[in-house]
């Protein structure tokens, strides 16, 4: 077996001598192993069995293997020792560990295996001419409906652009010729990689002819500094070559082919910058065609009447958090709102047929029933076509439109499902697993979505010495999420992926002594101790059904809760232990009850229709609860009082609905705004402080020390995902 030092002195060209992974980077030519850019100490045996070892990734490489390539046959040494020494050196570089490994795994009585994932190098990135400052507010020539015939140019200022976009467009379509190409049921359903670069790669569009895929690209930048900063790209079927369009870092894009495929239409969640902008599919300067308020990924996909007459999106009412869904004319700059359909607390992701005669869109009744629905583009014959319990992740027409391909967020992640028009009949499709975002091309038979995988783990801090770096509590290869001190300290609860599908564990604070607590077929989270720390309460979800467990975590044996109210989830314990809160799904939105903690009829707190996460104040005296799913407001009902509720005064608003948690005498949370800072809001004074900062995004849950003293939170270590196209998909 070649050692990975010898191999790269065979191989030539780019940065091939270089291996990323994580936030490592091997230079083997250097030597040097580097952790965000910074070296890091390793010496030279223990360098070159990492380098064996990530040339033979994912394969046991044995002792012999290792004393063979590492010490010379007439070498004299303690073998096993030396070796285990290397390895020690290694992991302790990289801040490994030999129990619960990310990337050195030991194989007993075997050797040793390389577990991490190594990043691919990066593409060949074509330039375009230097794009002007975006103007506000211009209106574009309509675009052409698709004839088949030759591309037009759309937008002044194309005629600059180098081309190197020209000869990128010709091969494209020399490359792609549908009526050529497609051989019905030539070949099984297979996914294959248009894009495997580091970061995520997301929000695939098809250009009208099916030749060429726009797609947004945050080029690594979530998993180096915890932010994700999007742009638009460009990259033909069967080339390598990627044009990028954009030059503005945002944290979302989703975007939409004009008709005759000269212009790229992209939503841009960029803070005051968001909105609706046009830019030439051959790159050059972007126009702004409206300014929106979307504030979350989900509502951002934007979809170009095949007339191009009209952009559809969503956004949220300016009076109010509810989402309705318009029309743009790409002539005038107009809006014009679609018909709203009263069962609807939200409408969202307008998505025209291929035909043009139909729209479809998203109808939220609350977040555990969503609809889909289709009407006529003037927003009369709407009808419902099927209903599903989980938040979508970008659906489409199917070529012929008597099909959706829809994306779903359930239990085991996101999963796709054809939905058939005439009957509403779902099935779901086996060979795309988490696939996020499809789109469908208007000719050529092809299928392209994004196919995501992440990677969270949990964090310790130390409150009193914020300056202090944060430990890992518990490391793992699988998900880990949500951990919860118990009352006096002792332990930790938390809802891990660790054992197959989601369930409950709870450890000591240090995270050793693991214990499973739940065994649910079904998924499992939210743990939250009762006041004596004996018992937990969690929520269980299947398929379109919550329902919340209560378990002492000395039997180990889950019992539902009983009470009246349906679909219960998110709970929580009032401090004297004779209540659970919990929200209850309605017919539209759903609402914030308490129960007996023994079970029982379960009483009304507030009718906020999107309430949810309830946490009580240490007084007993009023609970808070978040507003919204994301971007919400917190607010809180005095208990006492006739359950009024109010906003809290002075708290901006929280990034997600679980990153904020109560405190004895204030709120530490998460804004929005400062995704990788953790705050605190003061009671008395109405007062905000910082308390400190994180490399990466926070991900779910909050929780302090009995004692004030430190404080648990969820992170994504990793975030990564790839563009992958179904060929002959029909």
């Amino acid at each position: 077996m070649p050692s990975s030092v010898d191999k790269s002195e065979r191989t030539s060209g780019g940065n091939s001598h270089r291996v990323a992974f994580d936030r490592f980077e091997l230079d083997l030519r250097s030597g040097e192993l580097r952790k965000d850019g910074r070296r890091i100490r390793l010496q030279a045996q223990p360098f070159q069995l990492l380098a064996m070892l990530i040339e033979n990734a994912g394969e046991a490489v044995t002792r012999d293997e290792v004393c063979r390539a590492l010490w010379q046959t007439d070498t004299f040494v303690d073998f096993d020792h030396s070796v285990a020494a290397a390895v020690s050196k290694i992991r302790e570089a990289l801040d490994d560990s030999a129990e619960n490994p990310r990337f050195v795994e030991t194989l007993p009585k075997r050797g040793y295996r390389f577990i991490g994932k190594i990043k691919p190098e990066g593409p060949v990135v074509m330039a375009v001419a230097k794009p002007q400052q975006s103007v506000e507010l211009v209106p574009v020539p309509a675009a052409k409906a698709w004839s088949g015939g030759k591309w037009t140019l759309g937008l002044a200022g194309v005629a600059v652009v180098v081309a190197a976009a020209v000869l990128f467009v010709l091969l494209a379509r020399k490359r792609v010729n549908s009526k050529l190409n497609f051989q019905p049921n030539s070949q099984p359903i297979t996914a294959v990689p248009f894009t495997s670069y580091p970061g995520v790669q997301t929000t695939p569009s098809f250009s009208p002819d099916g030749s060429r895929i726009a797609f947004s690209w945050d080029n690594g930048t979530s998993n180096r500094s915890g932010r994700p900063g999007y742009d638009l790209y460009v990259k033909a079927i069967g080339s390598e070559t990627v044009l990028r369009l954009t030059h503005h870092p945002s944290d979302w894009i989703s975007s939409t082919w004009s008709p005759d495929g000269t212009q790229i239409a992209f939503h841009r969640m960029a803070g005051t910058e968001t909105g609706i902008y046009v830019v030439p599919a051959l790159g050059g300067p972007e126009r702004k065609l409206k300014s929106t308020r979307v504030p979350y990924s989900v509502a951002a996909p934007i979809s170009w009447s095949p007339d191009g007459k009209w952009i559809g999106f969503g956004e949220p009412l300016p009076d109010k958090a509810e989402d309705r869904v318009f029309l743009l004319s790409v002539d005038t700059l107009e809006t014009r709102a679609l018909p709203h359909d009263p069962r609807c607390l939200h409408e969202a992701t307008p998505t025209f047929s291929h035909s043009g005669n139909e729209l479809a869109y998203v109808c939220v009744c609350n977040t555990n029933e969503f609809e889909l629905h289709t009407m006529s583009p003037t927003g009369s014959a709407q009808r419902r076509i099927a209903t599903f319990s989980n938040f979508t992740a970008g659906f489409q027409w199917s070529e012929d439109d008597r099909r959706f391909i829809l994306s779903e967020w359930t239990e085991n992640g996101p999963e796709l499902y054809e939905i058939k028009i005439a009957d509403g009949a779902v099935q779901r499709l086996t060979f795309a697993p988490n696939a996020t975002w499809p789109d469908i091309s208007a000719r050529g038979h092809k299928l392209a979505y994004s196919a995501v995988s992440a990677h969270r783990d949990l964090w310790r801090k130390d409150l009193v010495h914020p300056e202090a770096p944060a430990i890992r509590l518990l490391s793992s290869t699988r998900d880990q999420d949500d951990a919860q001190y118990s009352p006096d300290g002792r332990h930790v609860a938390f809802e891990s992926t660790r054992a197959g599908v989601m369930n409950v564990w709870m450890s000591n604070p240090d995270g050793t002594n693991l214990i499973q607590i739940s065994n649910l077929e079904s998924s499992a989270g939210t743990p939250r101790w009762s006041p004596d720390g004996s018992r937990l309460a969690f929520d269980s979800h299947q398929g379109d059904h919550y329902d919340i467990y209560v378990v002492d975590v000395a039997e180990r044996v889950p019992r539902k809760l009983q009470t009246n109210a349906r679909d219960v989830a998110r709970p929580s314990w009032s401090h004297d232990g004779k209540w659970i809160y919990f929200r209850s799904y309605e017919a539209i939105g759903h609402k914030i009850y308490r129960c007996p903690a023994t079970g029982g009829d379960a009483t009304v707190i507030t009718t906020s229709p999107d309430g949810t996460f309830p946490q009580e104040s240490f007084d007993g005296e009023e609970l808070y609860f978040a507003a919204r799913n994301v971007n919400t407001g917190l607010r809180k009902v005095a208990l006492k009082d006739g359950f009024a509720d109010a906003p809290v005064e002075g708290l901006p608003v929280v990034l997600n609905q679980d990153l904020w948690t109560i405190a004895p005498h204030g709120i530490y949370f998460v804004a929005a705004t400062k995704p990788k800072t953790l705050e605190y809001y003061d009671f008395a004074t109405k007062t905000i402080r910082e308390i400190f900062k994180v490399e990466k995004e926070f991900d779910s849950g909050l929780s302090v020390s009995p004692d004030g003293r430190y404080l648990l939170y969820s992170q994504v270590e990793e975030n990564n995902a790839d563009i992958m196209v179904v060929n002959y998909f029909h």
